[in-house]
């Protein structure tokens, strides 16, 4: 193995805070990858790791190797790319927002592998806040203002949200004029897996905002039950107005309390303060605000 595969086995390991999912990583054996660790440290003369049974963490030698490493790995592909041409390649992880992904980025996920077919792709999706760098992930697409500091945060949308029912449910309850006629209405609950509470809706009112929360006939935690039950008219709901799009154009749930929508909500790309982007990420980040800006181009809202 040469000095710059080693560097990589090392930064992974680093990065996972294991040589186990370092290796699963990096498809290699678990041997290799210790090995190759153990062979930096031979030719270093420090020890770049503390190893116990439960836990692998960087010494302060490691920490200082360990961002040289990730500078000149950063510096070596984009030096290989520029002067070959070469195609980007190698493993791709990002963390999506996964109703946002089903809607706007799968659809059109064909296109970015016949561009680059020399990237795998591994997506997961989830809507608390992971650590990319402990979790091996190289990026993360996320809705709401971003709050950890130590990421750098690439906005790419920002997404409208819209208040809606069904027919059926107008008609048992009335349509509410404003935010006084919604006494004696009801609401779906969506329950945040980030906090554990249920989401109130969110209006401006006199160009402040407010939250109301009403009685929930139902609480789900899931995008697609939330939108279901609007439309079996069982309440209220609030949500990007790109997951409803198809329902508001049929008319299968009716837009309501127009003018008190909340300011749009931000999507960004959020990736390690620490790391130059690889050429691997930056691809991915272009491609998804170009999908973000065909989506507004075609007139669909999002969230």
């Amino acid at each position: 193995m040469d000095r710059l595969d080693a560097m990589r086995v090392f930064t992974r390991v680093v990065d996972r805070r294991s040589f186990t999912l370092a290796a699963a990583d990096l498809g290699l054996p678990r041997s290799t990858v210790t090995d190759a660790v153990k062979q930096l440290e031979r030719r270093l003369g420090v020890r770049l790791l503390q190893r116990t049974t439960r836990h692998v963490r960087p010494t302060l030698d490691g920490e200082a190797y360990h961002r040289r490493c990730l500078s000149l790995i950063a510096d070596f592909e984009e030096a290989e790319s520029a002067f070959s041409g070469a195609s980007p390649e190698g493993q791709l992880r990002v963390d999506v927002h996964g109703t946002l992904a089903r809607h706007l980025l799968l659809p059109r996920l064909p296109e970015f592998l016949r561009r680059y077919p020399g990237i795998d792709l591994f997506m997961s999706e989830s809507d608390r806040l992971v650590d990319p760098v402990r979790e091996g992930i190289d990026c993360v697409l996320r809705v709401g203002v971003p709050r950890d500091s130590d990421l750098v945060a690439r906005s790419v949308a920002v997404l409208e949200e819209v208040v809606c029912a069904s027919p059926a449910y107008l008609d048992r309850f009335g349509i509410p004029a404003g935010p006084d006629g919604l006494a004696g209405h009801r609401m779906v609950g969506f329950r945040s897996s980030a906090t554990g509470t249920v989401l109130p809706l969110a209006l401006r009112i006199g160009g402040e905002p407010r939250t109301l929360t009403l009685p929930a006939t139902v609480t789900v935690n899931a995008a697609e039950s939330l939108v279901a039950c609007a439309r079996a008219g069982l309440g209220l709901i609030q949500v990007p107005r790109y997951h409803v799009a198809a329902d508001l154009l049929q008319g299968t749930l009716i837009s309501l309390l127009h003018g008190l929508e909340p300011p749009p909500i931000p999507v960004s790309i959020l990736y390690p303060r620490s790391r130059q982007l690889s050429l691997r990420v930056r691809v991915f980040v272009d491609w998804v605000i170009s999908v973000f800006a065909a989506s507004q181009a075609g007139g669909v809202h999002r969230d």
